[in-house]
């Protein structure tokens, strides 16, 4: 006579892995909790979890929300002025991405200052891109009348630097 396989103690099996498996899973799910870690994944006799949190920041607006006619005046003005300085005959644009230093060191005199004299070829500032320190040379001889940018700003390809007059 042939014999049925005795499936309550597969099915027992199968209910304390179960609850085995989401014991581990609430266990990795604190351990989330108390390290502000993101995801977290462990595998072990043949057994890979992973357990992950999706974090996102957002910032609801109201529908209704229109800035103050003051700042959109200001702001309109200052994008106004940029354009005007980039078609200045004397403004020496940024030639890449990174970030613009007047000095060549922290606490070292400046290249420039307004009211320099600079010839062509002078080092002007550096801007610093990908951990490379580089050099942005005056295109021309004159008299630096304007510095766009701040000590430590970030800067974009194009964005207007000096204007030398």
């Amino acid at each position: 006579m042939a014999r049925q396989p005795d499936n309550k103690s597969a099915d027992k099996s199968a209910a304390n892995l179960k609850s085995d498996d989401s014991a581990l899973i609430r266990e990795l799910a604190l351990l989330l909790d108390e390290t502000s870690l993101t995801e977290i994944e462990i595998e072990r006799a043949g057994l890979r979890v992973r357990v992950a949190r999706n974090i996102s920041v957002s910032a609801a607006m109201p529908a209704s929300f229109q800035p103050a006619p003051a700042a959109a005046a200001a702001i309109a003005a200052g994008n106004a002025a940029v354009a005007d300085l980039a078609k200045h005959p004397g403004v020496v644009p940024s030639p890449m991405v990174g970030t613009a230093y007047w000095a060549p060191e922290p606490g070292a005199k400046p290249f420039i200052e307004v009211g320099t004299k600079v010839s062509a070829g002078q080092t002007l500032l550096i801007i610093e891109a990908m951990k490379t320190m580089n050099q942005i040379p005056s295109p021309r001889a004159g008299t630096v009348t304007q510095i766009l940018v701040e000590d430590g700003q970030p800067v974009e390809f194009g964005e207007p630097l000096v204007i030398i007059e």
